[in-house]
């Protein structure tokens, strides 16, 4: 079995998002990349569409509502044209390229126009001045014509990074999204500007800022739980 074979998805509904976008919802630097896609499933009417699993992830079982759930699923808005990759696990530094070809895979048989995906940077991003990165010329003119300055130098790790990598060598549209780091503590004004962001790349999504803060902090809430919970499976599974 190859490497991107261990990583399973498997589609609970079928899904029509011809011509629409996927989101990169995995954890990066903190949780506020999950945190806005999160926030983004909720405001607008997601519904589940699968989930993703793997022999190498922590097993664990979220419940909600006395239903089990995996922890890594896919959602969609069918009329919207939009999936998102939604997950409350940080993955192992060796699962981010496999991960990152098999949203690809995936995003190439649903015929997507754009991969989005997000990155924490350290140092201050102008907060009236939306930065991204563009795997290919088109992506490229997709984020100027929604008002992003594209990124012309810097580093951008983890799977967002191999996003951009295999997106430019297959032409593949990727933009991967930049925003502030917080070090430590919820960051609500951070999951709001990246929500924002991202609605800007995908006519007809939205996000309501009166309930993005109050979602927001159960999807912290929970993600970080899940994380804890899970930190000392990932610890014997990859010692």
């Amino acid at each position: 079995m190859s490497e991107s074979q261990n990583i399973r998805i498997k589609e609970t509904i079928p899904i029509n998002i011809e011509g629409g976008f996927l989101v990169d919802g995995f954890p990066s630097i903190g949780f506020t990349s999950a945190i806005a896609t999160e926030s983004l499933i909720h405001t607008s009417q997601f519904e589940l569409g699968g989930i993703i699993d793997s022999d190498n992830f922590p097993p664990v079982s979220i419940i909600k509502d006395g239903v089990p759930n995996y922890p890594t699923r896919i959602f969609v808005n069918q009329d919207l044209k939009v999936a998102v990759f939604s997950s409350y696990l940080t993955l192992h530094e060796s699962l981010h390229r496999t991960m990152a070809s098999q949203m690809l895979e995936w995003a190439k048989k649903h015929k997507c126009s754009l991969v989005i995906s997000s990155v924490a940077v350290k140092s201050a991003v102008n907060e009236n001045q939306v930065v991204a990165a563009g795997s290919t010329e088109s992506a490229k003119s997709k984020l100027k014509q929604a008002g992003f300055l594209v990124l012309q130098h810097g580093t951008i790790p983890g799977i967002p990074g191999s996003l951009l990598n295999e997106g430019m060598l297959n032409n593949q549209d990727v933009a991967v999204v930049l925003f502030n780091a917080k070090d430590s503590g919820p960051d609500f004004k951070a999951s709001v500007h990246l929500c924002l962001a991202m609605a800007k790349l995908m006519p007809g999504v939205s996000c309501n800022i009166e309930s993005l803060q109050k979602d927001a902090e159960t999807a912290e809430k929970e993600i970080k739980e899940t994380d804890q919970e899970a930190k000392h499976l990932k610890d014997y599974m990859y010692r």
